[in-house]
């Protein structure tokens, strides 16, 4: 345990992280997403887990230590639903929310569609699994910057 880390963050996530810099691409993913076989593609080339959390459990730990991009609009996706992709599953309803939170402001995710997705995932630096269990728990987030202390 480390003071002031939430402990849902493992090492291997933490590690992840920390090496991750600005416009580097993160995906968090649910059960269902091919996660292994397409994490073999990224910086990372392995498959991190974080399994006894539903998606935004995970992405409320992550944003506690993750800053956002804040100089692109695509700072965050979700995955959208096939034949509704104005449409949010609960899953992703609940993931906004961490965003909001851990923003302090509304700050909308952009929809990515299901194949483009998993383009973007390959790409990525890294993917997480989560436990999450319901469909669309798919989502991407861009490694922002921490400013100095004023």
């Amino acid at each position: 345990m480390l003071k002031g880390i939430d402990n849902r963050l493992n090492a291997e996530v933490l590690a992840c992280l920390r090496a991750m810099g600005h416009g580097d691409v993160l995906i968090v993913a649910d059960t269902n997403f091919p996660s292994d076989s397409v994490a073999r593609a990224t910086v990372t080339g392995k498959l991190l887990r974080m399994e006894n959390l539903t998606c935004a459990e995970a992405v409320n730990a992550i944003l506690s230590v993750l800053p956002l991009d804040t100089f692109v609009d695509d700072f965050a996706g979700r995955m959208e639903v096939v034949g509704d992709p104005t449409t949010l599953p609960p899953v992703q309803v609940e993931v906004q929310a961490e965003i909001d939170r851990a923003e302090g402001r509304p700050r909308p995710m952009i929809g990515i569609e299901r194949f483009a997705f998993y383009d973007m995932a390959r790409q990525s630096y890294a993917v997480i699994q989560t436990g999450e269990r319901r469909f669309y728990g798919c989502f991407m987030f861009r490694k922002g910057v921490i400013p100095l202390e004023a």
